[in-house]
């Protein structure tokens, strides 16, 4: 994946994480605001509904701890390498940085 498809991947994910993450909020106010209201029927749709409510928490919980994972794995992994290989990284820092100049040189 290239570093701008990489980096629009990720802004779509954030916003997709913080959308859930609203509508689960939202539907915990719903919720909640309806907890007194009565009758039979109602009463079971609002225990399955909170049921799929703390059910889609724990979803998002686990993937959120999911990416906190593979951040950490891909940090660890990245420091081991720079430390084993110090100056392969000094080189391809080098050349992203004359890249990069000259890129901003052509605008």
């Amino acid at each position: 994946m290239s570093g701008e498809t990489a980096g629009e991947f990720n802004r779509t994910k954030s916003k997709m994480v913080d959308d859930f993450k609203t509508i689960i909020s939202d539907a915990d106010d719903l919720l909640q605001a309806t907890a007194k209201a009565s009758g039979e029927g109602f009463t079971v749709a609002r225990a399955k509904f909170a049921e799929q409510l703390r059910s889609a928490k724990t979803s998002l919980a686990q993937a959120e701890q999911q990416v906190v994972d593979r951040v950490k794995q891909a940090a660890t992994a990245t420091d081991d390498y720079v430390k084993d290989n110090p100056w392969t990284a000094v080189g391809m820092a080098t050349a992203v940085g004359i890249l990069i100049g000259f890129l901003f040189t052509k605008r």
